[in-house]
């Protein structure tokens, strides 16, 4: 007899519907027990986890048997823990139908209508139901192929009750699975938290002293969600700005806490216990880091740094000291928001709608420029140190700006910096015109409009248009960082609350690019 149960895995980000067939055999030597369905170590190991579980949660679990599991569809790989659970009790099923003659103390009641369920979970040894990672995409293909109810471990079950259309029960123990299946309405479905934006109490800009035209670009960068390079002497707080841009953007609307929330459930990075990220992701790599670990892969291909700050900020501080082959392969997700994994195994498609920030020196000892401290580089160790960042890679930020050095008796006086909320009510206000600008368009801020928009929404004069085409001419810029300068004027337009770009907008905006003709010479 066969015993069709259903569960779910992960392929990438994405999630899949698993059918779990489970058929039992006795036999008369020792019993044996096969997993099919291209099932990965985790899987294969679940032989050992599952009999264990059944036994020591005084299930009845005989050795006389010859257990067959199929994991459908059989073409794609399986990975993880996760289908303990629906293997376990698809054996039990099984057992209790095709063993008539069990000893009466062993005779169990066996669930009906496991159709509508869907069971993820691996087992301990002694029968706990524990959490795994995906759970997020795994709830959302349950719903999708029709299954009207999920189980889950407690500790997943915060991450699953925020898909809508399925009820989710969390469990704790195999009997506990066993006794919901049985009698589901006896047993409380976990309820949906409410989506509350919970106060960040991280670094404030109050804390940065002077800086007020770097503080400007991260108010700018943050309104129209734009690429920022800056570049100073060491300890002119390029670092300290960064790190301080999440507490004044906007936080993620629930839309993007889904996405977001989906690639962080397959890494195991969301809040054990918690549902939905709500502060945007601030990621910030070592300049070690490889290809792979930057925009993902592996054996096991996971999500990497540029995905795991979709919707946020990624941080490259000290941007030349990273390999030119590593930040070379940032060029096209810069462009499409996607980047794109092929492997001989499948193609897979992350999504990587980032804000780029990064940080670097002058030159190689980092006081090129510095009032206070005499620079050590001739020419030539300072042109190969820039000539690292590429042509193509500068042209992708939409600001490039200097950081001088802070002035040591700034740092003694009163009073603070402009606090961060103060800021972030600016940034909040100008994203709400953006979005009602761009409602049904899929565009969210300033940063993605293309140049057909651009030209809608962000016309000037001709007065304006000369002015553009003169700074374009005496800095070298080219047609992309044309485009670039006009998103970030429309950024400044929309701070200000002007419906239409002024000069001051457009002549800001353009202060904002002169420094890279710097960095190219």
């Amino acid at each position: 007899m066969i015993t069709r149960l259903h569960s779910a895995a992960v392929n990438g980000i994405d999630g899949y519907g698993v059918e779990v067939e489970v058929d039992v055999v006795p036999v008369k030597d020792v019993g044996r027990y096969i997993i099919v369905g291209l099932p990965d170590a985790a899987v294969r190991e679940s032989v050992q986890r599952v009999t264990s579980a059944l036994k020591n949660s005084h299930f009845f679990c005989p050795g006389e048997l010859q257990v067959t599991v199929n994991l459908a569809p059989a073409d794609v790989k399986k990975q993880g823990p996760g289908f303990d659970l629906p293997i376990a009790v698809g054996l039990e099923i099984n057992i209790q139908q095709t063993c008539p003659d069990l000893p009466l103390p062993e005779r169990r009641r066996t669930p009906i209508h496991m159709e509508d369920w869907c069971l993820v979970g691996e087992l301990a040894l002694d029968g706990v139901v524990r959490g795994v990672r995906g759970i997020l995409p795994q709830a959302v293909a349950a719903r999708d192929s029709g299954r009207k109810y999920l189980m889950v471990s407690a500790e997943n079950a915060a991450e699953a009750v925020v898909v809508e259309g399925i009820e989710v029960y969390a469990v704790e123990t195999l009997a506990d699975a066993w006794a919901v299946l049985l009698e589901r309405e006896k047993f409380e479905p976990v309820r949906t938290a409410p989506y509350v934006q919970v106060e960040s109490n991280g670094p404030d800009f109050s804390e940065i002293k002077g800086q007020p035209y770097a503080r400007r670009a991260m108010e700018i960068a943050a309104a129209g969600g734009h690429n920022l390079l800056m570049s100073g002497s060491p300890g002119s707080g390029k670092s300290m700005l960064a790190s301080r841009l999440p507490s004044i953007l906007p936080p993620l609307a629930h839309e993007e806490a889904l996405m977001t929330g989906r690639i962080y459930s397959v890494c195991g990075l969301l809040p054990r216990g918690g549902g939905l990220l709500h502060e945007r992701p601030f990621r910030a790599p070592h300049h070690t880091i490889s290809d792979v670990g930057l925009m993902g892969g592996g054996s096991n291909i996971t999500p990497g740094e540029i995905s795991l700050a979709h919707n946020g900020v990624l941080f490259l501080d000290e941007l030349p000291e990273f390999s030119r082959r590593t930040l070379e392969t940032l060029r096209q997700p810069l462009e499409s928001g996607v980047v794109t994994i092929s492997r001989a195994s499948g193609s897979f498609d992350f999504p990587c709608s980032f804000m780029l920030v990064a940080a670097m020196n002058p030159c190689p000892c980092g006081y090129l420029g510095d009032p206070r401290r005499r620079c050590r580089c001739n020419h030539a160790e300072i042109t190969r140190y820039r000539r690292k960042i590429s042509g193509p890679l500068l042209d992708r930020f939409d600001m490039v700006i200097e950081v001088p050095p802070v002035d040591p008796a700034s740092l003694l006086q009163k009073p603070d910096g402009e606090p961060s909320a103060a800021i972030r009510a600016r940034v909040l206000a100008a994203r709400e015109l953006q979005q009602k600008r761009y409602a049904g368009t899929g565009i969210s801020c300033n940063a993605r409009l293309t140049g057909r928009m651009l030209r809608q929404y962000c016309p000037l004069s001709p007065l304006q248009q000369e002015m553009l085409l003169a700074a374009v001419e005496q800095f070298s810029l080219s047609a992309r960082a044309f485009d670039r300068i006009l998103r970030v004027t429309r950024t400044i337009a929309d701070l200000a609350g002007h419906p239409v770009p002024t000069d001051d907008d457009l002549f800001e905006a353009i202060q904002f690019r002169q420094f890279e003709c710097q960095l190219r010479d």
